[in-house]
């Protein structure tokens, strides 16, 4: 699934988990059939828990305390066993592996509402200088405001959001070369080259390691 708030969108392959603070807007859209449990944290529950969101690898281990934990009536009784899977659910949460799978939005409106723009339909042609065009700047000045805002170029940008956007559908069971036409690649063989190039494995190396 794939979740979206003003600070950006954040990719949620099968089997891992989005950690998200209090009082922040957001939507989620899901790709396939999709099976989830939220796990609901008091927020002076731990101060070190993330403040921002995070997408988190999810062990064995977590995901058998979160099962464990649905069995738990809300009123439990403290000090006994059902205190102590809920607290080692925070312990697992505090020490689980954070994934780079956060795709950031710019805080200036005007390049905002053009990312968010490009996001809603990945598969459309663009150039920087179109771009630029669009928001009455050269080419130039667009170039440094995405430095500016992101820390990175207008193409590794666009990159990085088409090849994060398209995971969900590659793992909901689409073809490698409808998930490349659906988000803006040439070919099967050019996405899996991006596919390679960012996350370090071909796209169906990449989804047996995250099954199940």
């Amino acid at each position: 699934m794939t979740v979206s708030s003003p600070g950006g969108s954040w990719v949620v392959p099968p089997g891992r988990a989005l950690w998200m603070p209090p009082d922040q807007d957001h939507a989620i859209r899901i790709g396939g059939l999709v099976s989830m449990r939220t796990v609901f944290v008091r927020e002076d529950a731990r101060p070190v828990l993330p403040s921002n969101c995070e997408v988190l690898e999810v062990s064995p281990f977590l995901r058998e305390a979160i099962v464990a934990a649905t069995r738990i009536p809300l009123d439990y009784a403290l000090g006994g066993r059902d205190e102590r899977v809920m607290d080692l659910i925070l312990d697992e949460i505090e020490a689980a592996p954070r994934l780079s799978l956060h795709v950031a939005l710019p805080r200036d409106p005007r390049l905002a509402r053009l990312c968010e723009r490009l996001i809603a339909d990945p598969s459309t042609p663009v150039t920087l200088e179109r771009l630029a065009a669009e928001l009455h700047v050269s080419g130039r000045t667009l170039a440094r405001l995405f430095h500016r805002e992101l820390g990175m170029s207008f193409g590794a940008w666009l990159r990085r959001m088409r090849l994060l956007l398209s995971l969900p559908r590659l793992a909901a069971g689409a073809s490698v070369l409808e998930v490349a036409l659906e988000h803006g690649y040439e070919s099967p063989s050019a996405y899996t080259a991006m596919f390679r190039r960012t996350l370090g494995v071909a796209p169906t190396v990449y989804l047996a390691s995250r099954s199940g």
